[in-house]
């Protein structure tokens, strides 16, 4: 079942960062309900893009949710200062974590919402014992590292499995689909059970990302 309003977050990857005030006014005005930061490092995921004072300048600019995503190795060494630089919920790679329950209890203990994310070719199963600690799950359908890149079909297949999931195990928690969302494939992932949708390359690189996302506004009610 789709969420009864779906969360909208752009992803400042695809912003223009020559006027990055500007780009979230753009968001802000188009009604997105998160920010999100894509966190990369260069060894996790292949591509580097920012640290914890971008993160900080984004949260200047808007009262909207700061929504961290660490795409970054040994995340643990970093998750205090993304949450002092103004970040409201922090996801972290299931990957990326030997020690995940700690490291979801850690970001909890510093008074944000915890999530966890998982790669394409990671199992929902490796899921199973942190479900019902988490207050979101991001489900990449695309591998990370990249803006632009398609989404992956077999994505909502395994949307529907998360979703049923959560229904036994923590039905509050927030399903976050992150990868190649378009106009043209948000409502068949919002109906496969995603609360929340982040838009990078969709959004930014619209002609208009007011009406696009006024789109997808429409087509996931």
């Amino acid at each position: 079942m789709p969420a009864p309003s779906t969360l909208l977050a752009p992803s400042i990857l695809s912003a223009d960062f020559t006027c990055l005030e500007r780009s979230i006014e753009i968001a802000s005005k188009a009604g997105a309900d998160w920010m999100h930061c894509d966190i990369m490092d260069g060894n996790f995921v292949p591509n580097i893009t920012f640290g914890p004072f971008i993160v900080q300048a984004v949260a200047s600019c808007t009262p909207m949710i700061i929504d961290t995503h660490l795409m970054i190795s040994d995340p643990d060494r970093f998750i205090e200062d993304f949450v002092k630089a103004g970040s409201h919920q922090i996801t972290v790679h299931q990957e990326a974590c030997p020690h995940l329950h700690r490291t979801v209890q850690f970001i909890k203990s510093l008074g944000v919402k915890a999530g966890v994310s998982i790669n394409p070719g990671t199992s929902l199963s490796t899921l199973d014992a942190i479900l019902p600690d988490l207050d979101l799950v991001l489900l990449m359908s695309v591998n990370p590292g990249f803006g632009g890149q398609k989404f992956i079909p077999s994505s909502i297949g395994k949307i529907r499995l998360l979703h049923d999931m959560r229904l036994q195990a923590n039905p509050q928690m927030v399903i976050a689909v992150d990868g190649g969302i378009t106009e043209e494939n948000a409502q068949a992932v919002v109906l496969a059970g995603a609360d929340a949708l982040i838009a990078g390359t969709a959004f930014f690189k619209s002609a208009d990302p007011a009406a696009t996302a006024a789109t997808i506004r429409a087509m996931t009610r």
